[in-house]
């Protein structure tokens, strides 16, 4: 074993071959010492319990290319692009929405430059930060002015810090939502220090239920948006114009948290309904959040929008400075934002439409081309079909709601083996990876949830 040992390699020696300068060059002398000494120890553990060299120290050469090999690795990004045949259109766990090019440029701008981020140009004195964006929103919704932090969970919690913060919050039962992570809005309302009060039942809830639970503590009248589940059959429960009718008797003010933010008639473009901010800034809602990233299609943010009075609190309350966005993520909902200002050109614009409108035709255009692409590579192991599909938009949006699509199906022909499961891992280790579902021992390539077709049929090249 001790002839063992004595075959390994000496860093010295490496450092000053023509390999180890062009590593030493390439990423610093720290690292690539570091690295060899990682890789010399892993060694020595496996002359220990097995009694063998590895095979990148059989050579100098292969030590020195094994070791570039682990720098290189050590550099990439964990997260990592990856195409998204899921057909879920706004996948949580891809990161959502698509930022637009302009976004894109917007976000770039920002992080290569300094910016006038808490600077007014015209007075030539410190600004506020979102400012830009309150005045975008105004011309968009309607509401006085806005306040943004970093994702919609966080605006709640604001909100209900600023305003509830020791007194009671009334909610319907049938609204007392549990979003990703197990985040729940009775644990955000805890967290805010405000008492919850249910009202109603799970399934119907009434004006009358409302009004009876107010009292001298109650701070105010919450609603939240079912957009990650949906109540059907023998329901009834009580709209914003309602509550706000009877918030503006009892002088208590009401707040929506509508999740997904849509800030036009979906449907307009053949999707499902969803509520609009502007509905809720007309009905008379004093405060609406809602996400950035999610029907808006920019980036995660949350959104608060409403009387100037209430943004003023908001902007003042500590917290606010913890749950601030900075300036690339403001950069790019600017941009985002700024779409909207001239819808006909939306939805060559914003990709989160773009995809979600796409028509069926071309989408089977595209199933066929990864088809042909893939029976070049799997046919031999796999039956390969065109099926219709049903995609959603996702992120708790219209969770029932199913948008038509195509998919490449991929079953395998031995029903013994486990060629699909070792596909889907193939898959996924690509340098751009393919993300799929799996349905009755089927692995569903869903067409309407991808981003850039001619950049997936080059990532099926390499398998």
């Amino acid at each position: 074993m001790s002839v063992l040992y004595r075959q390994l390699p000496a860093i010295d020696r490496l450092l000053k071959t023509e390999l180890g300068l062009n590593l030493v060059e390439n990423f610093g002398h720290s690292a690539v010492v570091q690295m060899m000494r990682e890789q010399l120890q892993q060694a020595r553990e496996q002359i220990k319990q097995q009694q063998q060299l590895p095979d990148y120290c059989q050579t100098d050469q292969h030590f020195l290319q094994h070791t570039q090999q682990r720098l290189q690795q050590q550099r990439q990004v964990k997260i990592q692009p990856v195409h998204n045949l899921t057909g879920t259109v706004l996948h949580t766990n891809l990161g959502r929405a698509i930022w637009s090019e302009a976004a894109q440029q917007a976000a770039l701008q920002a992080m290569q430059q300094n910016v006038a981020l808490e600077f007014d140009l015209q007075q030539g004195k410190r600004g506020h930060r979102d400012q830009a964006i309150s005045e975008l929103l105004a011309q968009l919704t309607g509401a006085e002015a806005a306040c943004v932090v970093n994702n919609n969970a966080a605006a709640v919690l604001l909100m209900l810090a600023t305003f509830a913060q020791g007194k009671e919050v009334i909610i319907s039962r049938g609204e007392l939502i549990e979003i990703g992570g197990a985040f729940r809005i009775p644990d955000i309302m805890a967290q805010a220090g405000c008492k919850l009060v249910e009202v109603g039942t799970t399934n119907r809830t009434h004006l009358r239920d409302y009004a009876q639970a107010i009292n001298e503590n109650t701070a105010l009248l919450l609603k939240v948006h079912s957009s990650n589940y949906q109540i059907m059959g023998f329901t009834s429960s009580v709209s914003e114009e309602e509550l706000v009718e009877l918030g503006r008797e009892k002088g208590i003010p009401v707040m929506t948290d509508l999740g997904s933010g849509a800030l036009i008639d979906f449907r307009e473009y053949g999707l499902p309904h969803e509520p609009q901010v502007q509905q809720k800034v007309a009905a008379g809602v004093d405060l609406i959040s809602f996400s950035g990233d999610k029907l808006l299609g920019g980036p995660q943010a949350g959104i608060i929008v409403g009387k100037q009075s209430w943004i003023d609190q908001l902007q003042c309350h500590p917290l606010k400075r913890v749950l601030r966005c900075d300036k690339v993520i403001l950069s790019g909902l600017e941009a985002t934002l700024r779409l909207y200002l001239e819808p006909e050109q939306l939805i060559k614009r914003l990709p989160t439409l773009r995809v979600l409108t796409a028509d069926l035709e071309v989408l089977q255009q595209q199933a066929e081309q990864l088809q042909h692409a893939l029976q070049d590579k799997l046919s031999e192991r796999f039956e390969i079909t065109i099926a219709n599909s049903d995609a959603q938009i996702g992120s708790g949006s219209q969770p029932t709601a199913k948008i038509p699509s195509f998919a490449v199906t991929l079953q395998a022909k031995s029903a013994k083996s486990d060629d699909l499961y070792q596909l889907i891992a193939r898959l996924k280790s690509l340098d751009h990876p393919i993300i799929g579902r799996v349905e009755a021992d089927k692995l569903w390539l869903d067409l309407r949830s991808v981003a850039n077709i001619e950049a997936l049929l080059t990532t099926v090249k390499e398998l």
